[in-house]
């Protein structure tokens, strides 16, 4: 008979209990009257909002975890959002985007890299010359922004140093909208095409993208590089994504992003990547079950459209070039 006061055998060797992992409550906070602002910028860690017309600085909350905040994002904020100097609000919620535009590294990099959210217009801004244009990168881009459902404007600069035929010619009969600029001239056709858009400015490094940028917003003061006279590419000099409003407008923004030397498709399928086109979607509809749509396959509809002239050769090599990059 066990002795009153001594414990059995089971009861001294019992483990003390581990502290539950449990929340204290089932209760989250209601963050629904937290304010709302935009991501202009971000910065090591730090974001630049706009709630309404203050510019308030903040961080991420520790229970949003590994959830991004890219520029364009909205976002729930509370504590100080007085936007005096050392004051620090807090990102609570990201609402949910209407779009965003990814990336990868290359081809290989299973890894998608967000850029801009929220943006409804994808201006893509190609020099005529120094650097020269490079239609695979431009195929690519828009190949991007036709996945995340943004509308693509092709935007041709330095058009005093090469004629832009060749680049009309070659997109404007599917429908993509261009516009050329050169120094000094009348900015205001673009500056219409802008109205009423969030449009997230992309392009090749040294294409004159943030030259641009400062051209049709006045002190917005993005940094400029030069053109390698070695390489003939430009150098990487805006480090991060930023967004401006364009003057006299409250719903006009520009997304300044930095320069790109590579756009990788490695997040978008095949098919994809044929459905970002509708001339050649529609031209392989003619082609046999199963066609990859590569330069090994039999009896491909697209060599056909090269071989009557219904498709140009160098627009089927750039697709195929994007094709090679689909999963």
């Amino acid at each position: 008979m066990t002795q009153v006061g001594v414990r059995d055998e089971y009861e001294a060797f019992e483990r003390p209990r581990r502290r539950s992992s449990r929340p204290r409550t089932k209760d989250r906070p209601d963050y629904a009257g937290a304010e709302i602002g935009m991501v202009i910028t971000v910065d090591r860690g730090r974001f630049r909002l706009l709630i309404s017309d203050r510019e308030v600085t903040a961080t991420k909350a520790r229970q949003l975890g590994r959830t991004g905040v890219i520029v364009g994002d909205r976002v729930r904020v509370v504590g100080d959002t007085s936007g005096a100097e050392g004051t620090l609000a807090r990102i609570v919620e990201v609402e949910e985007r209407q779009t965003v535009l990814r990336r990868t590294a290359d081809d290989d990099d299973p890894y998608e890299r967000p850029i801009v959210a929220n943006a409804d217009q994808l201006v893509i801004v190609t020099a005529l010359a120094d650097p020269p244009p490079r239609a695979g990168m431009i195929d690519r881009i828009l190949v991007a922004g036709y996945d995340a459902g943004i509308q693509p404007l092709l935007c041709l600069t330095k058009a005093d140093l090469a004629p832009p035929d060749e680049l009309i010619a070659q997109y404007e009969p599917l429908g993509i909208r261009v516009e050329v600029v050169s120094p000094g001239v009348d900015l205001e056709p673009l500056r219409m095409k802008l109205r009423g858009h969030r449009s997230v400015f992309v392009g090749h490094s040294g294409v004159g993208k943030s030259t641009l940028v400062n051209a049709l917003i006045p002190g917005a003061d993005r940094a400029i590089g030069a053109v390698s006279a070695v390489t003939g590419r430009g150098r990487h000099v805006s480090s991060s994504a930023i967004a401006l409003r364009l003057p006299d407008s409250t719903d006009s923004w520009v997304i300044d992003t930095p320069g790109v030397r590579s756009f990788g498709l490695s997040h978008v399928s095949r098919n994809r990547i044929i459905a970002a086109f509708d001339d050649l979607r529609t031209i392989t509809e003619n082609c046999p079950r199963g066609c990859r749509h590569d330069d090994a396959a039999p009896e491909c509809a697209l060599d056909t459209a090269v071989g009557n002239g219904e498709l140009a050769p160098a627009r089927l090599a750039s697709f195929r070039r994007m094709l090679g990059s689909g999963q």
